[in-house]
């Protein structure tokens, strides 16, 4: 008869209970929550975890579990997703499938590698020509939308067990659902043995970047107390037990509700002398008493890894089916094994049983089981879950000790990884193939062959050239490198396979060597890439047409285009797509048309540009070219924006936004909405342009996506009146370029905020040093909003510098900036109307009177939807028709019109600017005192802006009351006199906001309520 080892009774907790208990129905009442659960093994996680379930299940919940399992260093990605997919799918058959029910099972499809076998979520040829590096941020944009669409319509606790054991991609996955997920019926849970961690176990960098989401709930089990052991003790063994047994009991196992169980199961089996023995002692002393067979069966189990199906353990075992029922069954009633979920199997009833079985198997017995695992799975794979075949099968016949088996099996298991998008796992197996390659003598390597891969471009390499192949094993390690954010040792396997003799590289192999060193150069910050490209260009310049080359020219290209915009990159890229063309290259055509549209922006062609990308936008839609659609919704509107054309572009950025979300193209997305934050803000929706924002930094992965974020904050703050926030932003913005991000339209803008803050400042030595700098790097074709914006700002600088402070430095500043200004053609509306406001403040600089001028640039810019431009130029007029003596009442309604948008907009410079002119010359503006205006309340704020109320709806009444007072402008200390609390506590509740609202600062709080009709702090 079995005793009874696990407690029925789930004892002590329940401090930790009434924390999840708390998060579960927050979750079940639509307020999503991730905790973090961690304690050493044994003490009982998976026992809460059980428990949480249960009470989940009470409220109506699906609960959805998944374990990551110690193998043996073959990681399998996904492998826990995957499982707690799978539950919630088990869960609803034959049931009423939630709404994301079918895109649950595309995305399974696609985390166990099996989308081919059926209707793939992401096309094969979604790569194009960009490589895969968005491959992983789209796969796991789309797990979270499919968790979302499930949640929505029911509540869904899933949990992760064992999260020290997880893969990369399993990591990656989850920090990405806890930074995502903010809606829904949705709680998950992670788990993990906090005694297993040092500073280098993979988990740390994971739980030091989840630690900082202000969301996320950590419990931590501590052993049990005296009294909660005596209740399991009791439990187990149905009846109080004697309290000198209790405290040896406890004493011995220290709290551990694993160990008291195996201490409780010795004493009462007549063991009390093993009490002193360790955990690992006491589980090999069960283990020692079963039969042989039984022993067997146990050590096996230990070797595969894992869980192991029936049938693959009676291959294994080779013993009688009546013998192998009747050890398994022996193994199952001492409480060692246990079935497995689906009942196919058995898994050990705790990892720490596993890890004293594996101890103890020889090296003999490890390689016969192993290659017996190997034999048995290449005879039927079915014998495990299809996503782990592969790396199982690699595994195994390492074990066995067959490097050449083991080779195919670590190169098959990689391309499996690649294909799932888990490129860490992918180069980890790549490096077990470079060892095994080591290892098989050099007549056996002529005969291996590597399959074709479609990332690498990879063709048929000459019979019997064994270098070759080992060329090509560096180029998908250095690919999976790159990709997995590994650049350093990218750049060390491009170094290696670039330096190898002539015989054993294929030149259009070596060729590509070079553009992969151009790109991790780039990534790297070790240079620009160009070099790189120069060298790949000499490589293949002898040898026939091929895609390698295709891709070389489309880099070269797409690289003019950026650092050096203008004639030369437009005969390149012209060169690129005829070549693409020629060779059959579609994915690399239509991306060299997105960056001719680009460059055309800058010519008389300009309004050709959107024409070409609306035409890719659907023709890559169409092939299923998601790289390129990424790049064509990036560039649309920002084109249509150069132009003038606001609105345009904001349609154009939220119909690409949402077409960039459907395919989980997050940077593209994140990118996306900084063109649409930049038009927002050109048409004076300054609050929806910070929202824009704030979602770009929410979803941006790549550094330049959130250098771009803060390049539009320095901006808008700048543009605000909040200098200190937007020299903050600029050195943010600066530090994450570095000095290889040296493209126009990254910098143009940045100059111009530079010179802005530092004239600001009455640092006008540096202002101008700021923008000689820029205009010395040249203003290319195609940055003419830029280029006009920077000029500007160094015509209002020395437009406010007094007389008596000017000099030569200033004649010759002049000269220059309108030197530069005549440069670029009027061929855009908006672009004269910058013109014409240079041209304007530098009347001023040079003694004219200026208010004609002012007129004029008046007059272009009103119909072209540009308050904030508009506001300026009022209010620049007004000031010189009050100059040369224009009566103030004349004056008082262009002044009135300006104060009345700066104030909406918040822009507070001008504003303040605007006052002081008005109290000077006696003009009334408004009633009242510009301190006293009511402020906006949240709830009225938010309305039409659906996204923008839910975050708002975060808020406790006293975080909304602060809010308010934040966007008055209040400091800390004076919020805390108004509610009568601390300034420490007030602080906090700041800290609360900012993180709900998902912004950087008091700014950006104030403006999402007010329309940034910021009042000024006090």
């Amino acid at each position: 008869m079995t005793q009874v080892l696990v407690s029925p009774l789930f004892v002590g907790r329940a401090d930790e209970m009434a924390t999840l208990r708390q998060a579960l129905e927050d979750a079940v009442a639509g307020r999503p929550r991730m905790v973090l659960v961690d304690g050493e093994a044994g003490v009982g996680k998976s026992r809460t975890v059980q428990e949480l379930a249960s009470v989940a299940r009470s409220y109506g919940a699906l609960v959805a579990v998944g374990r990551c399992v110690e193998t043996g260093g073959e990681e399998i990605p996904f492998a826990a997703p995957l499982e707690a997919l799978r539950w919630v799918l088990r869960s609803t058959s034959g049931a009423s499938e939630p709404e994301g029910g079918a895109a649950l099972v595309d995305v399974a499809r696609e985390l166990s590698g099996t989308a081919l076998a059926g209707r793939a979520l992401l096309p094969p040829g979604a790569e194009g020509a960009s490589g895969g590096s968005d491959g992983a941020a789209r796969l796991f944009e789309l797990t979270v939308q499919s968790i979302h669409r499930v949640s929505v319509e029911r509540p869904l606790l899933l949990v992760l067990e064992d999260l020290q054991w997880a893969d990369a991609s399993t990591r990656q996955l989850l920090l990405h659902l806890f930074k995502s997920l903010d809606t829904g019926h949705l709680m998950i849970v992670g788990t993990y043995r906090s005694d297993d961690l040092h500073g280098r176990h993979p988990l740390s960098p994971f739980l030091a970047e989840a630690t900082r989401l202000r969301d996320l709930i950590p419990v931590q089990l501590l052993p049990l107390k005296r009294e909660d052991v005596s209740a399991q003790m009791a439990a187990i063994l149905g009846a109080k037990p004697h309290p000198a047994e209790v405290d040896r009991v406890f004493e011995r196992s220290e709290g551990n509700a694993f160990f008291v169980e195996e201490l409780v199961h010795a004493c009462r089996n007549g063991l009390q002398g093993k009490l002193r023995d360790s955990l690992s002692q006491l589980l090999l002393a069960r283990l020692h008493v079963l039969p042989d067979a039984a022993q067997e069966v146990v050590r096996i189990a230990a070797v595969s890894g894992g869980d192991m199906s029936h049938n693959l353990l009676r291959k294994v075992a080779q013993l009688a089916d009546q013998e192998l029922l009747a050890a398994v069954r022996l193994t199952v009633d001492c409480q060692l094994l246990q079935p497995t979920p689906d009942g196919a199997g058995y898994e050990f009833r705790h990892s720490l049983v596993r890890e004293a079985a594996h101890a103890e198997v020889l090296p003999g017995e490890r390689i016969l089981w192993s290659r017996r695992c190997a034999e048995a799975l290449e005879n039927e794979p079915t014998l495990v879950q299809p996503e782990e075949y592969r790396a199982r099968l690699a595994g195994y016949w390492s074990g066995a000790q067959v490097p050449a088996r083991a080779f195919h099996a670590y190169v098959a298991a990689a391309a499996c990884a690649r294909s799932r998008y888990a490129h860490v796992e992918q180069l980890r197996l790549l490096g077990h193939a470079i060892e095994q390659w080591h290892q098989i003598p050099s007549d056996t390597r002529r005969s291996l062959r590597l399959p074709r891969d479609p990332l690498t471009d990879r063709t048929p390499l000459p019979t019997g050239a064994d270098g070759f192949v080992y060329a090509d094993l560096l180029a998908d390690a250095a690919a999976a490198a790159r990709l997995s954010g590994e650049r350093e040792r990218a750049m060390a396997l491009c170094k290696e396979a670039i330096a190898l003799p002539e015989d054993h590289i294929d030149p259009l192999r070596r060729a590509w060597f070079w553009v992969e060193r151009s790109q991790v150069a780039h990534e790297l910050g070790t240079g620009d890439g160009r070099r790189e490209l120069e060298r790949a260009e000499e490589v293949v310049h002898a040898q026939s047409p091929s895609p390698v080359q295709a891709e070389i020219l489309a880099r070269t290209a797409a690289w003019g285009a950026r650092h050096q915009p203008g004639p030369g990159s437009r005969d390149d890229v012209e060169r690129a797509i005829a070549y693409a063309r020629d060779v059959g290259d579609y994915p690399r055509e239509l991306d060299g048309r997105v960056t001719r549209a680009w460059l055309l922006a800058g010519t008389e062609r300009f309004t050709d540009s959107v024409v070409e990308l609306q035409d890719v936008l659907q023709r890559a839609q169409e092939a299923g070219f998601i790289a390129v659609v990424g790049r064509a919704c990036i560039m649309l509107p920002s084109v249509l924006e150069g132009m003038g054309r606001s609105r345009e572009a904001v349609a154009a950025a939220e119909e690409g936004a949402r077409l960039c979300r459907s395919l989980g193209l997050a940077n593209a997305e994140a990118r996306v909405h900084c063109n649409r934050a930049v038009s927002l803000f050109s048409l004076g929706l300054w609050r929806e342009s910070v929202y824009a924002v704030s979602e770009a930094e929410r979803l941006g992965r790549s550094p330049k996506a959130l250098g771009v974020v803060a390049a539009l904050r320095a901006g808008m703050a700048s543009a605000i009146g909040d200098l200190d926030e937007s020299a903050r932003q600029l050195s943010a913005a600066r530090l994450t370029f570095g000095d290889h991000y040296p493209q126009p339209q990254l910098m143009i803008p940045l100059a111009g905020v530079a010179v802005h803050l530092a004239a600001q400042a009455g640092r006008m030595a540096e202002a101008r040093s700021e923008l000689a700098g820029a205009l010395s790097r040249g203003l290319p074709p195609g940055t003419e909003r830029y280029s006009l914006g920077l000029l500007f700002a160094g015509a209002q600088a020395e437009a406010n510098v007094p007389a008596a402070g000017a000099g030569p430095e200033r004649e010759h500043a002049v000269s220059v900036i309108r030197e530069h200004t005549i440069a670029i053609p009027p061929r855009v509306q908006v672009w004269q109307a910058y013109r014409l406001m240079i041209e304007a403040e530098l009347a001023l600089v040079t003694g004219e009177p200026g208010s004609e001028a002012w007129e004029e640039a008046m007059q272009a810019l009103i119909g072209l939807e540009r308050p904030f431009e508009l506001a300026i130029a009022r209010s620049r007029w007004a000031a010189r028709a009050l100059a040369v003596h224009t009566p103030p009442q004349d004056v008082e309604p262009i002044l009135s019109q300006a104060w009345q948008t700066a104030r909406s907009l918040g822009a507070r410079l001008l504003r303040d600017d605007i006052a002081l002119l008005a109290r000077r010359t006696g003009i009334v503006l408004a009633a009242g005192d510009v301190h006293d205006e009511p402020v906006m309340p949240v709830e009225a704020s938010s309305a039409g802006h659906p996204a923008l109320s839910a975050l708002l709806q975060r808020l406790t009444a006293r975080e909304t009351e602060v809010l308010e007072l934040v966007a008055r402008g209040y400091s800390n200390g004076r919020i805390a006199a108004a509610l009568y609390v601390s300034t420490k506590t007030v602080s906090a509740h700041v800290s609360r906001i900012l993180a709900k609202l998902r912004v950087k600062s008091r700014t950006e709080a104030a403006a999402i309520v007010n329309g940034l009709g910021l009042e000024g702090a006090e």
